[in-house]
């Protein structure tokens, strides 16, 4: 079953809690279907019904941190994710009570940092779908970047992290080995190592496992194509 499927599900209560499990509300209530009849765990079940609260929520939070909210920022966040046509009016409940709740984003973001291990991969693919929708009106303001960084020390990373993830959507990049997180006289042995690391990291089977829905896996992989292209250009 979808995640949508899982949100809107058979199974009354809030198995998730705290402020996410809160925004549920505005569709029926419905956290996840019955575990039983289904093959994944209940904790990979409640992380991916986590990852796809929280990333609605940040989203709608996100877009308004300039002060408005763009039509291409709205596309750009359904670009991120597969959504049935079914559902794109429980997202948009969603969306627009996150946007317009008095709760500030660092509490979404907060639950989010418990739910997962700190500096997860998942919860970097999650600054990524930020950033693809703060950059999809044609360049990230001030404002934005302010929020993505303060989300981004939410989740458990540093500054040096963040730098290394802006480096992906910054205008001409061609430093390879800023996009792998590595010094340009390192060996060449222990970036190729980094490489690997990293790419086993981001893997869909690794991602999954960890609580991130496959809607979103599909539709981002920036990350990887990135890395993939830094590893080729120190190759030669």
């Amino acid at each position: 079953m979808s995640i949508w499927g899982k949100l809107i599900g058979s199974a009354g209560g809030f198995a998730l809690g705290g402020p996410l499990g809160g925004l549920l509300g505005v569709i029926a209530g419905h956290a996840i279907d019955k575990i039983k009849k289904k093959k994944l765990p209940e904790q990979i079940v409640i992380k991916q019904v986590g990852f796809t609260i929280g990333v609605i929520a940040l989203s709608a939070k996100m877009a308004k941190a300039d002060g408005k909210v763009t039509r291409e920022e709205i596309i750009s966040f359904k670009r991120q994710v597969i959504v049935p046509e079914k559902e794109i009016n429980n997202l948009g409940k969603i969306w627009n009570f996150a946007k317009t709740s008095t709760a500030g984003y660092e509490i979404y973001a907060s639950q989010l940092a418990d739910l997962f291990e700190p500096k997860s991969q998942v919860l970097e693919q999650l600054i990524f779908v930020l950033f693809n929708i703060a950059v999809s009106d044609g360049k990230i303001t001030s404002e934005e970047k302010d929020y993505l960084k303060k989300v981004t020390k939410i989740f458990g990373f540093d500054e040096n992290d963040f730098n290394r993830i802006c480096s992906h959507y910054e205008e001409n990049i061609d430093d390879p080995f800023k996009t792998l997180g590595v010094e340009p006289n390192a060996d060449k042995n222990e970036i190729k190592k980094k490489w690997i690391k990293m790419s086993k990291e981001i893997h869909p089977d690794k991602l999954l496992a960890s609580g991130m829905p496959e809607e979103f896996i599909n539709k981002n992989t920036k990350k990887l194509q990135d890395i993939n292209n830094a590893w080729e250009k120190i190759k030669k």
